[in-house]
C-alpha cells in the first residue's frame, strides 16, 4: 500500500500527548539523522550525498572507468560521476544517426571510456577529437574570466603537467579503434575539419567561454534530433561565465539545458 510522506509518522503522533509531542518529534528526527549517517556518504568532485552511486556496481561501467584511468596514465581525477553521465548520454546517441565529437580532449579520459563502453567497432561511426594538446588558448580569455582567475589557474595547470601536449601519447591511447579522428587546434579555427555531417554526441569541455560558445553555435544544425550536447563546464562551480555564456546561447537556439549537480550541463535537441 502507497502512503504519502510522513503519514506513517503523523498517524503515531495523533496518540502522542500535546506536552510530549516536541520530544517525540526530535526523538523522530534524530532517529532519522542516524539513519542517514549510517549509510556511505560520497564525496567526489564538489559533490556530498547520501544517494546511491548505482553505477559503481556495474562492471561495464568499471571496465570502462578504468579504460579512461589508463589514458590518463593512473590519475585518478576523481569524476567518475561525470564519467557516468557522459556514459549514458554517449550510449543513448549512439542509438541516433550521426557522429560524435568531443571539443577539449585533453588525456582522454571520458572519450576513451565511451569508446570502451559502446560497441565502437558495430556502431559505424567516427569520433572526432579536437584539442590544441597544447591547454587552452590564453588569448581567448575574456578580462572578466581573468579577473575570475581563471587564466591563472590554467597556466598553473600548464606548469604542473595537468594538460597533456604529448600528441604521440594521445595517438596511441586510440590505437586500438577505428574511426578516431584526432583534430589538432584551436576552436573554432579547426572546426570546419570535422567533416562529420550529422552529430549525435557533443561533449564540450574547454574551460574557456569563447571556444566553448563557438563550438555549440557551429554544430548546432548539424545535431541529429535527439542528439546529446555535454557541457562539463555549465554549472561547475568557479565557472560562472561559461553557465552565463551557454544560457544566452541556448535560448537563442530555442534549446534548454539540464543542470546536473555534477555541474555538468545536459542539452538534448
Amino acid at each position: 500500500m502507497h502512503r504519502a510522506p510522513g503519514e506513517g509518522r503523523n498517524q503515531i503522533a495523533r496518540f502522542v500527548p500535546q506536552f510530549v509531542k516536541p520530544y517525540f518529534t526530535r526523538a523522530l528526527r534524530a532517529m532519522g539523522y542516524q539513519l542517514v549517517n549510517l549509510r556511505r556518504l560520497y564525496e567526489f568532485d564538489g559533490m556530498h550525498t547520501v544517494h546511491t552511486p548505482r553505477f559503481q556496481d556495474d562492471p561495464r561501467f568499471q571496465a570502462a572507468w578504468q579504460r579512461g584511468l589508463q589514458a590518463a596514465q593512473g590519475v585518478d581525477p576523481g569524476t567518475e560521476w561525470r564519467i557516468h553521465i557522459g556514459l549514458w548520454a554517449a550510449s543513448a546517441a549512439s542509438r541516433l544517426p550521426g557522429d560524435f565529437v568531443e571539443c577539449g580532449v585533453n588525456a582522454g579520459v571520458l572519450s576513451s571510456a565511451i569508446l570502451r563502453y559502446l560497441d565502437w567497432p558495430n556502431l559505424h561511426k567516427r569520433f572526432y577529437l579536437v584539442d590544441t594538446f597544447a591547454g587552452p588558448v590564453v588569448e581567448q580569455f575574456s578580462e572578466e574570466e581573468i579577473q575570475l582567475g581563471r587564466l591563472n589557474i590554467v597556466e598553473q595547470s600548464l606548469a604542473a603537467g595537468a594538460y597533456v601536449t604529448d600528441l604521440e601519447r594521445i595517438r596511441r591511447n586510440y590505437q586500438e579503434w577505428d574511426g578516431v579522428e584526432i583534430v589538432q587546434g584551436p576552436v573554432p579555427d579547426v572546426l570546419p575539419r570535422v567533416t562529420a555531417e550529422r552529430v549525435a554526441f557533443l561533449h564540450i569541455d574547454m574551460n574557456c567561454v569563447q571556444p566553448e560558445v563557438a563550438a555549440l553555435r557551429f554544430f548546432w544544425d548539424r545535431l541529429t534530433p535527439g542528439g546529446m550536447v555535454l557541457l562539463d563546464d555549465y554549472a561547475y562551480f568557479g565557472y560562472d561565465c561559461q553557465g552565463r555564456a551557454m544560457d544566452d546561447l541556448s535560448r537563442s537556439l530555442g534549446a534548454e539545458i539540464a543542470v546536473l549537480p555534477t555541474g555538468q550541463g545536459l542539452i538534448v535537441k
